[in-house]
């Protein structure tokens, strides 16, 4: 099948079985990889964040793919409109999976990036709207401005993501009901995923895998718990075993 089609084609046919996404949440290339060779990328796609790419640039992401990952490319751009579409074609171009902006940039910030994907030659990543970090309570809300509770932001910012034309969001799984109520044409990915038993660490609107899944989260973010673990493998094929 291979043979049939160019590089990137090929890459882009998933053979990823499983809706885990694992974070590659370290400061050097020969950490993230020594991870990365003890995961099956049938079982999980990776996660390549700030530090990691800041790190090792677009080597990383090349890299990853060439060892059968999907890469999710969590840059979180937010900048005026054209500079943030020519980053998100930029990843376009690197051949990510997925690739994800704030929504807190605004409409007409998110419609560029959609209509640059919308003209670009070449499998098309993913385009993912942020809405409010599963760091954030109401009170670090009320220190920027915005004395409400984080869902009903939330809310606000999907109803943006929508009309901007996104492919999902970036939230909490506790949002996820109401997201799926509102947005249910919007994929949504969950950070913040913690199997029974572990450390919340500095995460605060957290559920376990399978109660994110059951309350309408397509894809789930998974770090420490597997990244930490005596055997990663291990781990990622306990999680995967849980979510049945």
């Amino acid at each position: 099948m291979r043979a049939e089609f160019g590089p990137l084609e090929s890459y882009f046919m998933s053979v990823c079985q499983t809706p885990i996404i694992v974070a590659l949440d370290f400061p050097t290339r020969e950490a993230a990889l020594a991870l990365a060779d003890q995961l099956d990328p049938k079982l999980c796609r990776v996660k390549v964040g700030k530090e990691l790419f800041t790190s090792c640039a677009s080597d990383i992401v090349t890299t990853l793919r060439d060892r059968g990952f999907e890469v999710f490319l969590d840059l979180k751009f937010h900048d005026i409109p054209n500079t943030t579409a020519m980053a998100v074609k930029a990843a376009a171009e690197m051949g990510v999976w997925m690739v994800n902006v704030h929504c807190s940039g605004g409409l007409r910030m998110m419609s560029a990036c959609r209509e640059v994907l919308d003209s670009f030659n070449g499998p098309v990543p993913l385009l993912i709207g942020v809405t409010v970090l599963t760091s954030m309570e109401r009170e670090d809300l009320a220190g920027i401005g915005l004395d409400i509770e984080p869902q009903e932001q939330v809310l606000r910012l999907a109803a943006l993501a929508h009309k901007a034309g996104m492919d999902g969001l970036v939230c909490s799984a506790l949002e996820a009901p109401a997201l799926k109520a509102a947005q249910p044409g919007l994929q949504l990915v969950t950070p913040g995923i913690r199997p029974a038993g572990s450390a919340q660490d500095d995460q605060r609107r957290i559920l376990t895998p399978r109660q994110a899944l059951d309350a309408g989260s397509d894809y789930l973010v998974i770090g420490r718990p597997i990244s930490q673990a005596a055997d990663p493998a291990a781990a990622l094929a306990k999680l995967v075993a849980e979510l049945g």
